[in-house]
């Protein structure tokens, strides 16, 4: 039996067992195989029950697999155990022995067996890193309840806070089951930064708790406890569609994003109406948008996507067509660069990998296992029972302590990624240009009359606890030299500006392995470094547009509706996956590693299921408003209740993914007759009468408060989720017994609620803030001096205005 993996891989030699079902655990071990791990899937004797699913409702035939399973499981080892013999739970076990890790979900008879639980394996197999997958987490008042994707994001605040839907309907979630793939992602990095921590052989292994409740509270969400603590109101109070993101033109769907004013006066300028451009008026930027919006739509109904597109690039403005299953692979960007591939087994097309790296360290995917495929060989190598791995004494230093970061990114993206490394003990060193500061400290609309506004900012405070700041002006060739040379002290440098920015400072990788050739250059652009799109700016509604996660969210007679953060909070872990695994590489060789994460291609992997399933069974996914293909019924319920801005917007999410959760639905609501017609106690049925479903639900609900309808079904056995506000998230029991908000204290922007990392970790930290956000420049002069500039140098630097802590606008 031949491996799927070279020797150069970072991860070779590393050995996963997954005891997981469904996507988060399948993505989290992908990740894991592509970087070269053996990755030996245990399935109960029916296998998984991704081998039989389609998305789009695809006939499989008996002893066939689903697409989307051959896409997830490309190079694992599958061994069939069955939960009711002790022969093959003793198997298991002896796996276990001989493994590094293992990542766990319930919902198969082995890995909910009293035996491998994860806390159950941490106690038996103390060698391992055990990653466990959940809603809620594994401890905790929430972390036996019911739960699906689609009803978590209803509890993470996703599906209302950002403005996702008009006033008139119902809010809407983010399509695509989007919190498993990114809960797989977390799952990956947490799983490789407890490995950092302590390789194979150096110490005892770990518990790494992953909640998809917290990936969904900070991939959906905007720092919204932050902003309201801090601030005294919520980042956003009503839902709307906005100007910008999808907009119909004379022939198409095209993808608009508006990051800035000046990308606002630019798009009044592109649509011939450069009079609305009003910097200093009593309006904001947005009310003038919702003023100028009726105008502005005809415009773009009377010219071509490639009309609008070509103007709005040479405008700059961020832009990109609206792609589904159909049209993705064939937009000219994508395959220039080969983003889409082919599956190695079932001879579809696929999302190629999320990041490239030089040199070529990820493996050449193989076929997807047949069920039980590498059963007998397992049972053979194991049956000679090796000595229990030696165990270490616990470790109680941060993961990352000792790693220096050169942090040239902004806004969202590259500064979440960088955050997670200094949360957990990284020293990120975050590079600002007094003329051009962080974008997110100038997005909270804190007035300019205010003392230190730029330092108030809690969506930049979110981001950025922990770290050091450092002003240059790269403008000056003295501001550049400065980089240079701080470069040279840094094991890592992450960017996320244009694609030519490097360039102009001299720190393209090339430049880079000359000042140090140990060091991993990761970099984050839009749309990738060549290719059509290469100069396009990229924000998070142009980037889930491009990739098909924009198609799937919205009502299906209304034009779709961006999702608005994923895009950006997708590339940010993901980029982290990539960098980790280059670390691994450069701990194992001395080697350093150029990392290319684009936004959009980590967009395309968590979007893979469109294009798979159009090339594989010719079917368009498309959006269903608040039903979707994994429950039925599922969909969100208004309550009797108005909200707290007076408005009659209060919802539930109630999912029904399996026969068990109808009849327990059937008992929560009382048994009432038309809920015992036989077709419903099936999927098929109740899909073939989800309007009926729908109206005996909502009439039910809109007689009672959120609350009594959770506690009701949630008592029964039934996935349900209260519609929050994300500024209200904080108030959810579950996060307090996990503390995964934290409060810091900042010298300008006063106390609030911070969020961690969303998972937590048996070995530390205890706290994740240990520093507030820095202020503009704060460690200028000690970061300086740390190069071994004098006093007088950096004064002199301070009066050419190289260095500054205040703006200059």
């Amino acid at each position: 039996m031949s491996s799927p993996k070279s020797s150069s891989a970072p991860l070779d030699g590393f050995v996963v067992i997954d005891l997981s079902t469904g996507i988060a655990g399948a993505y989290c071990t992908k990740l894991l195989a592509d970087g070269g791990a053996r990755v030996i899937k245990v399935e109960s004797p029916e296998g998984d029950p991704l081998r039989s699913w389609s998305a789009s409702g695809a006939d499989i035939p008996p002893g066939d697999d689903g697409a989307l399973f051959n896409f997830l499981t490309s190079s694992k080892h599958s061994v069939v155990a069955d939960a009711d013999s002790d022969d093959d739970l003793a198997f298991v076990s002896r796996l276990l022995d001989s493994a590094d890790a293992v990542v766990w979900s319930s919902g198969s008879p082995i890995a909910e067996h009293p035996s491998f639980e994860p806390v159950n394996i941490r106690r038996s197999h103390e060698h391992l890193i055990v990653t466990a997958v959940t809603a809620f987490g594994l401890e905790g008042p929430w972390s036996k309840r019911p739960a699906t994707e689609f009803t978590v994001q209803a509890w993470s605040g996703g599906m209302i806070g950002l403005g996702r839907g008009a006033q008139d309907r119902a809010p809407v979630f983010v399509g695509g089951q989007v919190g498993e793939w990114l809960a797989g992602a977390f799952a990956a990095a947490g799983t490789l930064t407890s490995h950092y921590r302590a390789p194979v052989g150096d110490g005892r292994g770990e518990l790494v708790d992953v909640s998809m409740l917290e990936v969904e509270i900070l991939c959906l969400t905007y720092y919204s406890v932050s902003f309201t603590d801090a601030l005294g109101r919520p980042f956003r109070d009503l839902r709307r569609v906005s100007l910008t993101g999808v907009v119909a033109a004379k022939d198409g769907l095209v993808a608009l994003g508006l990051g800035t004013a000046q990308q606002w006066f630019d798009m009044c300028a592109m649509v011939g109406h450069p009079e609305w451009i009003d910097a200093s008026g009593p309006l904001s930027i947005t009310e003038q948008a919702k003023l100028r919006a009726p105008i502005m739509r005809e415009w773009f109904h009377d010219h071509t996507v490639d009309e609008i597109r070509e103007l709005a690039s040479a405008y700059r403005i961020p832009n990109s067509p609206v792609g589904d299953g159909a049209r993705i692979d064939a937009f000219d960007h994508f395959q220039e660069r080969k983003s889409i591939v082919v599956n190695p087994g079932g001879g579809f097309r696929q999302p190629g990998p999320p990041y490239r790296m030089s040199p070529s360290l990820l493996t050449n995917p193989l076929p997807a296992p047949r069920l039980g495929e590498h059963t007998h060989w397992y049972r053979q190598r194991s049956q000679a029972e090796s000595p229990a791995p030696t165990v270490g004494d616990t470790r109680t230093s941060l993961p990352f302590s000792g790693l220096r970061v050169l942090d040239l990114t902004t806004f969202w993206a590259g500064p979440s990624c960088t955050h997670f490394l200094a949360l957990l003990g990284a020293d990120v060193i975050h590079v600002e240009s007094a003329a051009r500061p962080d974008g997110t400290r100038l997005s909270a609309d804190i007035p300019m009359a205010e003392p230190q506004w730029w330092d108030k900012s809690p969506i930049f405070s979110g981001l950025n606890t922990n770290k050091r700041s450092l002003t240059v002006d790269t403008r000056h060739e003295k501001g550049r030299e400065l980089l240079r040379r701080l470069a040279k002290t840094c094991d890592v440098i992450v960017e996320n500006y244009t694609p030519r920015v490097l360039d102009v400072i001299g720190l393209n990788w090339p430049a880079l392995q000359q000042l140090r050739p140990d060091a991993i250059l990761l970099r984050m652009p839009g749309f990738g470094l060549d290719g059509p799109w290469r100069d396009i700016p990229a924000l998070a509604s142009v980037i889930e547009g491009a990739s098909g996660l924009t198609w799937l969210t919205g009502h299906p007679d209304q034009e779709p509706v961006e999702p608005y953060t994923v895009g950006d909070s997708n590339a940010g872990v993901h980029a982290l996956v990539g960098l980790l695994l280059a670390l691994e590489h450069r701990r194992r060789t001395g080697e350093g590693v150029f990392v290319e994460a684009p936004m959009v291609d980590a967009a395309l992997n968590v979007a893979a299921e469109q294009v798979i399933e159009f090339s594989a069974y010719g079917a368009v996914l498309s959006r269903a408003g608040n039903c979707g293909p994994a429950a039925a019924p599922q969909n969100l319920y208004q309550t009797n209740e108005i909200d707290e801005f007076g408005r009659a917007d209060c919802w539930v999410a109630i999912a029904v993914a399996t026969d068990e959760h109808w009849k327990a639905l059937r008992t929560g609501l009382g048994e009432p007759e038309w809920a015992t017609d036989p077709e419903l106690d099936v999927v098929a049925g109740r899909r073939n009468k989800h309007t009926v479903i729908d109206r005996h639900l909502a009439d039910w609900c809109s007689s009672r408060t959120a609350d009594e309808i959770v506690e009701c079904l949630w008592e029964a056995g039934v996935p349900v989720g209260k519609v929050m506000w994300p500024h209200h998230v904080g108030e959810i029991p579950q996060l307090d017994t996990r503390r995964f908000y934290e409060k810091v204290t900042h010298p300008v922007g006063g106390t609030a609620r911070h969020s961690t990392v969303p998972m937590r970790l048996s070995e530390g930290p205890e706290t994740f803030h240990v520093r507030h956000a820095p202020m503009l420049g704060q460690h200028t002069r000690e970061l300086l001096a740390e190069l071994g500039l004098s006093a007088a140098e950096i004064a002199e630097l301070e009066a050419e205005g190289v260095t500054d802590s205040e703006p200059k606008f």
